[in-house]
């Protein structure tokens, strides 16, 4: 629990430094995000490499496993039609294109920006940063209470990349292949989901 809060302080002091113009430089038009993303790829994969035991586990892997990150697509979109009972003043389809996100604020929060306008677009950049956010903090408790598998759904389209070291730490280096497995196929639901939505 304390490494998550210390990474969301570390997002806190960034949103802090970028609103009073601590850093005289714009960092949304430079590639810091991106070789930092990298690097946590690279520390990713570095652990892995050094454990066989992890290649091991990928040819072990439970094939049930296969249908994660369907049922974290559906359990979303189910989620998200009944959210969309309670609000109102927003279309069923507008709220299943913002729970296509799955995380995946950069590339949804544009699409959604794109069809349906800023307004919806902001909502998508922050309900996928909360689910990012969510994920970090409570992965400790999701493990206690729902088992390995539930910091791993909740992370949706992130399980291999951001909230991936979290993950890996509660739910055990063994989940660290499906989480990858499920990140990716999560996010390359993402484009396709989101723009049939907004297209509804």
């Amino acid at each position: 629990m304390k490494g998550s809060l210390i990474i969301v302080g570390f997002f806190a002091l960034g949103c802090l430094t970028g609103l009073f113009n601590i850093i005289p430089f714009n960092i949304s038009e430079t590639n810091i995000s991106f070789y930092a993303l990298c690097a946590l790829m690279f520390s990713v994969g570095l652990s892995i490499g050094n454990d066989p035991q992890t290649i091991k586990n990928f040819r072990a892997l439970n094939p049930r496993l296969i249908f994660l990150p369907v049922m974290t697509i559906l359990g979303t979109l189910a989620g998200t039609a009944l959210a969309s009972m309670v609000l109102t003043h927003r279309t069923m389809a507008e709220c299943m294109a913002v729970g296509s996100g799955f995380g995946y604020y950069s590339l949804s929060s544009i699409f959604i920006t794109e069809y349906k306008g800023a307004e919806l677009g902001t909502v998508a950049l922050l309900s996928n940063i909360t689910r990012e956010i969510i994920t970090l903090l409570a992965a400790p408790l999701l493990v206690r209470w729902f088992g390995n598998l539930a910091p791993i759904s909740s992370g949706g389209a992130t399980t291999m990349d951001t909230t991936l070291p979290i993950i890996t730490r509660y739910s055990g280096q063994e989940f660290v292949v499906v989480s990858i497995f499920h990140g990716f196929v999560v996010d390359f639901s993402v484009p396709f989901l989101v723009t049939f939505f907004c297209s509804i």
